[in-house]
């Protein structure tokens, strides 16, 4: 069959593809954001009522971070069945178990009616959703990126990259209907309507899931040598320096997201006093500007590169993070909605869009799942659980002053510059396991 003829075949087969990772990852992190939106607005009333508001916000937020501390876990457990079984089991796994988490939540009783068992049982099913979360990215990435036809592959990633912002703004939009409630009907019950419909979102994905095809590559590389036996160990013994960077460039999203997403709605309902619509409608807007811009970025690194896009957007971050605050601080709806829109479509998405296709480019198809799960997911505790909370610390400790979290903001995204420019350029490498072995020899 000729090229042109393989391209045809090809073709329903990656749009299915790339179709299904899309809507699983909008399911996937509407779950992880409600849960998110929630720890923010109203969990410190629900779970930790018996201490003061400033002390259940933290503890709320300690319970975020949990989520991120199973990341890894979900990775590992992930990347070794994704290597050896393939992408489509494993993604329907991870999809099963985020949808059954995220109804239970929306079922448990609060601290006042079963006291201390209350937090522990969100704590539990946090975890469930954080391992399931951090299996599912890995999976989503690839299946898009090794459909992808040639040449655009930065275009193909990104999409699955703008489920995380279609999933906080259908989160975000299903809580600022709820918040309409009155306080006490929305802190009754209102709270677990987004939780609830987590069920149905989770039967369409499974319905989607299970209708697609296994990825070429893969399948290339299990037919040539394989699948291997221990993809975990594998991928750390041979590839340590490719997962110190998958690594390093994730500070540039990994923590910064959250503190533009869940930390800014604490910020501005607590410290500038205003209410929560005016967080909620401005993350909207910028998670809306976001969906939109994920796939032009990606689309710009298939022609110019992975390293400069990144580093470009990882450099403007560091420099946005001070005029950020300083939109915010002004109290006005309309300025925080620009500061938002402008930290999510222009910074978040040049760092964002390109890094799906740059870790599928930087590992072996064989032990491709584990490399990539590996080191976003241990991007993400180091940095996404935590960044929220330590961002309310330093907030407690400036007394207020919002210039420590522009700092942090900065710092992050000058490692993550760094650790990029010592990477290699990778958007011309091939994904398949015997076309570009000389170049594999060299760099190892």
């Amino acid at each position: 069959m000729s090229s042109n003829a393989t391209a045809r075949a090809g073709a329903p087969s990656a749009s299915r593809t790339l179709t299904s990772s899309t809507i699983g990852s909008v399911i996937e992190w509407y779950d992880f954001t409600i849960y998110g939106t929630a720890a923010a607005l109203i969990f410190n009333q629900l779970f930790f009522s018996n201490i003061s508001p400033a002390a259940g916000t933290l503890a709320a937020f300690g319970t975020f971070a949990a989520g991120f501390i199973a990341r890894p876990l979900g990775g590992f457990v992930a990347g070794h069945y994704g290597d050896r079984l393939g992408r489509k089991a494993t993604l329907v796994m991870t999809l099963t178990l985020m949808g059954g988490a995220t109804t239970l939540i929306g079922l448990l009783p609060t601290y006042q009616q079963i006291g201390i068992a209350a937090p522990a049982l969100l704590v539990l099913l946090r975890l469930v959703q954080g391992f399931a979360v951090g299996g599912e990215w890995g999976g989503a990435v690839l299946m898009a990126v090794e459909h992808a036809p040639e040449g655009k592959r930065g275009r193909y990633g990104a999409w699955p990259q703008t489920g995380v912002s279609a999933g906080l703004l259908l989160g975000t939009g299903v809580f600022s209907v709820v918040s309409l409630l009155p306080e006490p009907q929305l802190i009754s019950w209102g709270w677990r309507i987004p939780f609830l419909v987590s069920i149905l979102l989770a039967l369409v994905g499974l319905y989607i899931r299970f209708r697609i095809t296994e990825s070429e590559s893969f399948v290339a590389a299990t037919e040539s040598g394989g699948p291997s036996r221990r993809p975990l160990v594998e991928v750390l013994r041979t590839h340590p320096k490719q997962i110190l960077i998958a690594i390093g460039v994730r500070f540039a999203e990994g923590g910064n997201y959250y503190v533009f997403t869940v930390f800014i709605l604490t910020y501005i309902t607590q410290q500038l006093d205003l209410p929560r619509q005016a967080g909620l409608t401005g993350v909207m807007l910028a998670a809306a500007l976001n969906i939109a811009a994920l796939p032009l970025w990606g689309a710009l690194s298939d022609r110019l590169g992975r390293r400069p896009v990144f580093i470009g957007g990882a450099l403007f971050m560091a420099a946005y993070a001070w005029p950020f605050f300083w939109l915010v601080d002004t109290r006005s709806p309309a300025l925080i909605a620009l500061a938002l829109a402008i930290a999510l479509a222009v910074p978040h998405g040049a760092v964002f869009a390109p890094i799906a296709a740059f870790y599928a480019e930087l590992f072996e198809p064989r032990v491709r799942y584990s490399g990539v799960s590996i080191g976003y997911q241990m991007g993400s505790v180091l940095l996404g659980g935590f960044t929220p909370l330590l961002a309310t610390s330093l907030i407690l400790w400036s007394g207020g002053a919002s210039w420590s979290v522009a700092a942090l903001v900065a710092a992050g995204a000058l490692i993550a510059a760094a650790s990029m420019f010592a990477a290699p350029e990778t958007f011309r490498r091939s994904l398949f396991p015997t076309r570009n072995a000389p170049e594999r020899q060299v760099e190892a």
